[in-house]
C-alpha cells in the first residue's frame, strides 16, 4: 500500500519502474503463501470444514475466512458477544457518573479487527445484502461512515460464529416466518 500511494508522486521513471516491479513480487508472494496457508489448513478435515462455513458468508473471501479461522480459533464455541469483545469490535461506554460518554470499540485482536473492517467495506456496498441495508439504515439515521462499518463489521463476525457453530453453509436470505404476524 505504501508503495502504491508513492507511486502517484514519483516523477522518476527508473524509480516508478522499480516500486511497480516490487508491488508485483509482494503481490505474487502474498498469493503463494496464501495458497500455502490453506493448502495446510485443508490437512486437518475439522479445520477445512470451518474454513469452507466461514467463506460460505456473503461478503468473505478466502483470506478474510484464514484470517478469521487463524487469529479467532474459537469461533463457533463462543457465544456472539464474546467473539465480537475478542476481535475489538465490541461497543465500550466512556460513562462516568451522570456523565454519559461517546461509545467507542476498543481493546481486542488488532490484525482480525482489521481484516473484518476491510471486508466489511466491500460487503457492505456490494457483496452481502444484509449487510447492504443495515449500512444504508445506519447512513439513513445518521451514523458516520466508519461508525457504519465497524456495526457491519461486527455483524458480519456474528454472522460467520451462527454459521460456524451451527455448521451450516450460509444462506443470504433469512428464514420466512412460517406463521402469520399480527
Amino acid at each position: 500500500a505504501r508503495l502504491k500511494n508513492r507511486i502517484e508522486s514519483c516523477r522518476n521513471v527508473a524509480i516508478n519502474k522499480l516500486w511497480h516491479e516490487d508491488i508485483a513480487r509482494l503481490e505474487q508472494r502474498e498469493s503463494a503463501e496464501l495458497k500455502a496457508l490453506v493448502a495446510s489448513i485443508r490437512k486437518y478435515p475439522d479445520l477445512a470444514e470451518r474454513l469452507a462455513l466461514i467463506n460460505s458468508v456473503d461478503g468473505i473471501g478466502l483470506p478474510t475466512a484464514v484470517a478469521i479461522l487463524v487469529r479467532l480459533p474459537e469461533i463457533g464455541r463462543v457465544t456472539r458477544e464474546q467473539a465480537v469483545a475478542l476481535a475489538g469490535l465490541a461497543p465500550y461506554d466512556d460513562d462516568s457518573g451522570d456523565q454519559l460518554g461517546v461509545r467507542h470499540i476498543e481493546g481486542g485482536r488488532k490484525r482480525l479487527r482489521r481484516a473484518l473492517y476491510t471486508a466489511s467495506l466491500a460487503a457492505s456496498f456490494r457483496w452481502n445484502p444484509q449487510l447492504i441495508k443495515l449500512y444504508q439504515r445506519l447512513t439513513a439515521a445518521g451514523k458516520e461512515h466508519k461508525r457504519a462499518l465497524v456495526a457491519c463489521a461486527r455483524k458480519m463476525l456474528i454472522f460467520v460464529n451462527a454459521v460456524v457453530a451451527r455448521g451450516t453453509p450460509w444462506c443470504g436470505e433469512p428464514p420466512m416466518r412460517s406463521f402469520p404476524v399480527t
